[in-house]
């Protein structure tokens, strides 16, 4: 009897493409369920012509079905991540940074019970190759293996969700625009996705950057949520108060027209918050508290300008032009390094 069917299914995926070939493996010396601190139980890499190719195991179901969802295998993904390589650089030991942010992007989901999908993108705050100062990428988004793609287990579906590293104004382009249109860029300049860590920006062509600028006016943004650590809301009747951290100020602002400019809400989900900015009818604000604790503040298209306004980065009380039932509160922001620890860098 297997032991391990989920394990056994991703090895059969990979089979194809690498035959019998024994990859790099990091395991874990003590199990997250048996108290361990990296939730992810082992990840392999695959030596390629021109990158290497890891693969986690741990997102998923790897032995028995524990969930109650029988048609995903635990969170239904797997990470991959597949990272340049230059030519005569050894082959038997590839980078381990990669393994330690798998590790990390895997705490992230289980202790907060976010999880990812295609699309989804991410700000590392700094380098994602930790340690690394020659490292241009320092954000991520996810898109599925283009090779590896999506499989069926003994435990229910996996997709293998890869990460792809982003330069600061490609993430910017991912937050204002569509991911799968931005994914289908990249793919046209780096083949399988490939993360090379000391690339220029793609937007340096002026054929992306033209068809980026394009996508964004006809389109809109496809980012429908947005994580906020630093926001908060108050209510007294028909007038509200808005408090949110400058450097999260920052990306709202670039999001909003792409979002409420175009007749779509925009969720602002914090730790302990949420507020939900929805289009609204006429030219009056409308505030609506809603049964999972969150405010839904409507604002009329001819406001939004005040609002992005209001919202400039800076530290400060705002009344917002337009709209005298809000005001906007903007503090300062610390920023923290891709580990989590404050740095003496601060927005605002």
């Amino acid at each position: 009897m297997d032991e391990s069917p989920g394990w056994t299914a991703i090895d059969r995926a990979l089979q194809p493409l690498y035959g019998d070939t024994e990859p790099r493996h990091w395991g874990t010396i003590v199990a997250y369920r048996l108290g361990g601190p990296d939730p992810l139980d082992g990840v392999s890499a695959y030596v390629r012509d021109d990158h290497w190719h890891y693969v986690s195991y741990g997102m998923s179901e790897l032995y028995g079905k524990e969930s109650e969802n029988p048609d995903e295998s635990g969170w239904g993904f797997e990470f991959t991540f597949r990272l340049a390589r230059a030519p005569g650089e050894d082959e038997a030991e590839p980078p381990v940074w990669p393994v330690n942010l798998m590790q990390n992007l895997a705490r992230y989901v289980f202790s907060s019970g976010n999880w990812f999908a295609p699309g989804h993108h991410m700000n590392a705050n700094g380098p994602i190759a930790a340690d690394r100062d020659d490292c241009t990428l320092s954000a991520l988004m996810f898109a599925e293996d283009p090779e590896l793609g999506t499989i069926g287990t003994p435990h229910g579906r996996l997709q293998f969700l890869q990460l792809v590293g982003l330069t600061p104004d490609e993430y910017e382009a991912a937050r204002t625009w569509n991911s799968a249109s931005l994914t289908e860029l990249l793919a046209s300049r780096l083949p399988l996705l490939v993360s090379d860590i000391n690339r220029p920006s793609l937007l340096s062509d002026p054929e992306i950057a033209e068809a980026v600028r394009a996508g964004v006016e006809a389109d809109g943004s496809s980012s429908g949520a947005l994580f906020v650590p630093e926001i908060g809301w108050s209510r007294d009747g028909d007038r509200a108060r808005l408090r949110i951290g400058a450097l999260q100020a920052e990306g709202v602002v670039k999001t909003l027209p792409g979002r409420l400019g175009h007749g779509r809400d925009l969720l602002l989900q914090g730790d302990d918050a949420l507020v939900l900015l929805v289009p609204a009818d006429g030219d009056t604000l409308t505030l609506r508290e809603t049964e999972d604790t969150a405010l839904e503040i409507g604002i009329p298209s001819a406001a939004l300008d005040g609002l992005i306004e209001a919202l400039r980065p800076e530290a400060g009380v705002r009344a917002v032009p337009g709209l005298p039932g809000l005001v906007v509160e903007v503090v300062q922001t610390v920023i923290r390094d891709q580990y989590g620890n404050p740095t003496d860098q601060t927005v605002g």
